[in-house]
């Protein structure tokens, strides 16, 4: 039976430092595999589109190199298969290689059957292509709620060492709301769940983890958050991306709904500078580095 979080009880993994450091990560997949985008793009035509995850995930790693950080690369094993090349290059240059499932199905619509599959599948692509364990996983779309909790079951008994795929906030496309903001497990010895970071202010959860948030919000008051995070929590943070959001130039795609437009093409032209401008104001570490899964 699934575990939810009004029957299990949560060990919440605490974090202290005086100078905190917070988690980088990549979740490195196509332009055309966002959930946004399912309605328009079936699986079997992904062959069809443009593949640009290389070029810009190496456009990213060339941004960490220059301001000498290190991060997660959280890797669809369907992108591992056609860039071995890429995976090699992630794990050389000190970065963790970490699962982020094969095709980018959302966990919702798989059973545990299925799900271990997946997850089975990709972590022997990944070690395969870099040499090295994966340990990590998330979730395609934090897709890991309150009604599919056996998940991280799933993961640690394939292996896994930490999940980070769950998002505490409400949203039509994923979250849970009711989830701790920091990192957890959801019974002693179980799998450690690393949230998405959130600030909580009046007694709500709104988004400081970065992703579509992090190019319409003003750069300022992203900033305020995840101080706010490190500072009055005292915690560290967690910040994720896409190698698309670097990408201009990507080919739009026709027949998208607006909210879907508007998600995906807002703010690409200065996402690069943002970025940069991130890791100059904070300080980062890989996944397994600040949180020590």
């Amino acid at each position: 039976m699934s575990p939810n979080l009004s029957s299990v009880v949560l060990e919440h993994e605490a974090y202290r430092s005086t100078e905190p450091r917070n988690a980088l990560t990549v979740d490195v997949e196509e332009h055309f595999q966002v959930a946004a985008f399912e309605g328009q793009i079936a699986r079997d035509a992904w062959e069809g589109h443009e593949s640009r995850v290389a070029a810009n995930t190496n456009r990213v790693l060339d941004v960490f190199a220059g301001r000498g950080v290190h991060g997660t690369f959280f890797v669809l094993g369907w992108v591992a298969e056609r860039h071995p090349e890429l995976i090699r290059r992630i794990v050389a240059e000190g970065h963790e290689l970490a699962s982020h499932g094969y095709d980018h199905t959302r966990v919702i619509y798989m059973d545990a059957a299925r799900f271990r599959e997946d997850v089975t599948r990709t972590k022997g692509i990944l070690e395969s292509t870099g040499g090295v364990p994966v340990r990590g996983y998330r979730a395609p779309s934090y897709s890991i709620n309150g009604r599919n909790l056996w998940a991280l079951d799933v993961l640690q008994e394939t292996g896994h060492a930490y999940s980070s795929s769950i998002y505490p906030i409400r949203h039509d496309l994923y979250g849970m709301p009711e989830a701790p903001r920091f990192a957890f497990r959801v019974r002693p010895g179980a799998i450690l769940e690393i949230p998405v970071t959130t600030v909580e202010v009046s007694g709500r959860n709104f988004p400081a983890g970065g992703g579509g948030y992090f190019r319409l919000m003003p750069y300022g008051l992203y900033r305020w958050g995840l101080r706010r995070v490190n500072e009055r929590d005292t915690q560290p943070g967690m910040f994720y991306f896409h190698p698309w959001e670097v990408d201009p130039d990507q080919p739009r795609i026709p027949g998208a709904p607006l909210r879907s437009r508007l998600r995906h093409y807002t703010n690409l032209r200065t996402m690069e500078a943002r970025l940069k401008r991130l890791l100059g104001d904070f300080r980062w570490g890989r996944m397994d580095e600040v949180f020590h899964a």
